[in-house]
């Protein structure tokens, strides 16, 4: 058997295939990543760029077409240039740029090319990009969320490529004799029966989410709230404030964004041993009370050591405090000081259910733990516990509403479900399900009690911006019903968004070994 030189063994463009890689992180919209999560996900363009590279002879290979240096130079050349227009995020879907590299690929490999395997597939990026490109892809994975994102990525698409959307609102019933472009069918599906779990969610539950009064420099009027930011609060150890409660603030600023600075001002009256916040315009914001060697008391000055934070915390003793609303106003945010309204609100949510499981006791970047949080519980408000509950419910609903409206539809009534294969009614309705509980759970990583505010963006920032979970002493909750950074919308778009980008794709099996959870419990995908 004769070896030949692949291209990536003799030279590659490394400073488009590196530029196009730069380019693509800042790429938030119609990003493959926005479907989910995932941890040190690799650039799509360099393993667009790579694939190729592995299978596509270099030209020094064949000696009796290119016999000479120069020969070799040009045709190279050539070959850098399909990636070179490879690489580009303008091209990830383009047909004719896809085939092009998809025509070299077969004639460097006699028309039979290999299949791709990736054994620590996690986000998909490598099978995902081998279907741009016409190849069979084998993927799998020890982790379970890695592969079932993998599986929402590159393995479901194709199965329902060409699907017709079967909501009701397209018209008459017995409609699936056409075809939907790529999984935009599907993805019409996934946007519309999250909209019925949004507007069933908002009759269960919207009342614990009011609206808010504008004063008249406001815009006036009643203004859908954005977030309610809190800060935790301790008991202060002064004996003179009788345990009063003082707030442990990371920071007062609320908008940093130039022209539009605003923060929290604490008003405190020392004799009563009392404070209360509110909003100002411009900037002055004074320093936090909180840092990481401890807090000090807002009231009197005094020094509280971080031992004692961590003490009252393990004791169940922290409380919270309500420090601003944040609000879409007729020109943009709003910032507005809390009202008991909002405030009583918010406390009136009562879980029917709570997880129930321990955080470790010990895990590299877990930080909360030592402030009392041993509970996943523990990481959300109570009115965030009944939301995330009331949308994980809605979902097995909304795969029933889906079932019947498929087989409304003419998809096929009887078959398997999607983890046996299945191409009908059933599996589309598995399908459909599995993109909601994605969006549920974005929705989970924007709505607990350790997303930080973020000034700039002006917007919630989600908990896992890195592999770790800190203590957030200042923290934004978020409206999943509004249509800003934080709810259920925005998740869900993302996710559709996701999938679009997903594009041209072939075929895919993602397959997982054993998984050791909880001590010795197994899973198998």
């Amino acid at each position: 058997m004769v070896q030949t030189r692949k291209l990536i063994e003799v030279a590659l463009p490394l400073k488009e295939i590196n530029d196009a890689s730069k380019r693509e992180k800042s790429i938030r919209h119609g990003h493959p990543s926005t479907l989910h999560i995932w941890w040190a996900r690799r650039p799509l363009s360099a393993a667009r760029a790579v694939l190729f590279a592995q299978l596509v002879d270099d030209p020094s290979s064949h000696p009796e077409e290119f016999p000479t240096d120069a020969a070799q130079t040009q045709e190279r050349e050539r070959l850098f240039e399909i990636i070179r227009e490879l690489v580009k995020w303008e091209n990830s879907n383009n047909p004719a740029v896809l085939d092009r590299a998809a025509r070299e690929i077969q004639r460097s490999t006699g028309g039979n090319p290999p299949p791709v395997f990736d054994p620590f597939c996690g986000g998909g990026t490598i099978p995902l990009e081998a279907q741009r490109l016409g190849l069979s892809a084998i993927g799998s994975d020890l982790n379970p969320v890695a592969v079932l994102l993998t599986k929402a990525l590159v393995e479901i698409p194709p199965r329902f490529r060409g699907q017709l959307p079967v909501h009701p609102k397209q018209g008459q019933q017995g409609r699936i004799t056409e075809s939907s472009p790529g999984a935009a069918g599907l993805a019409e599906d996934i946007r519309y029966y999250g909209d019925w779990m949004r507007q069933q969610a908002w009759e269960k539950i919207g009342k614990l989410y009011p609206t808010i009064q504008l004063l008249q420099e406001q815009g006036g009027g009643q203004a859908t709230v954005i977030a309610w930011l809190w800060a935790r609060t301790v008991a202060s150890p002064n004996p003179a404030l009788k345990g009063a409660h003082v707030p442990l603030v990371r920071s007062f600023v609320l908008s940093s964004r130039k022209g539009h600075e605003a923060w929290v001002d604490p008003v405190v009256d020392r004799a009563a041993g009392t404070y209360l916040f509110e909003v100002r315009q411009g900037t002055g914001a004074p320093k936090g009370t909180v840092d990481r060697r401890g807090a000090r008391c807002i009231i009197t000055g005094e020094p509280i050591p971080l031992e004692y934070i961590r003490t009252e915390g393990k004791a169940g003793r922290l409380g919270e405090r309500l420090l601003a609303v944040v609000a879409e106003g007729p020109r943009g945010r709003v910032y507005c000081a809390p009202d008991e309204v909002q405030h009583t609100i918010a406390l009136q949510a009562q879980p029917l259910y709570t997880p129930e499981g321990e955080l470790p006791e010990q895990a590299l970047g877990f930080r909360v733990q030592g402030y009392g949080m041993k509970r996943y519980a523990d990481l959300f408000t109570s009115r965030q516990l009944v939301t995330l509950t009331t949308f994980s419910d809605l979902i097995l609903k909304a795969r029933e509403e889906v079932l019947n409206d498929a087989r409304a539809a003419g998809m096929a009534k009887h078959g398997l479900p999607l983890a046996e294969g299945g191409h009908g009614a059933q599996a589309y309705a598995d399908a459909i399900a599995t993109y909601l509980a994605l969006a549920v759970d974005k929705l989970a990583d924007l709505n607990n009690s350790l997303c930080r505010w973020e000034p700039i963006a002006q917007c919630p920032r989600q908990l896992f911006s890195r592999q770790a979970i800190s203590m957030v002493w200042d923290y934004a909750e978020s409206n999943p019903f509004s249509s800003s950074s934080g709810s259920f919308k925005v998740c869900l778009d993302n996710t559709v968004k996701g999938l679009i980008a997903v594009g041209k794709a072939t075929s895919y099996q993602a397959i997982t070994g054993a998984v050791q959870i909880c001590g010795g419990n197994t899973f198998q995908s």
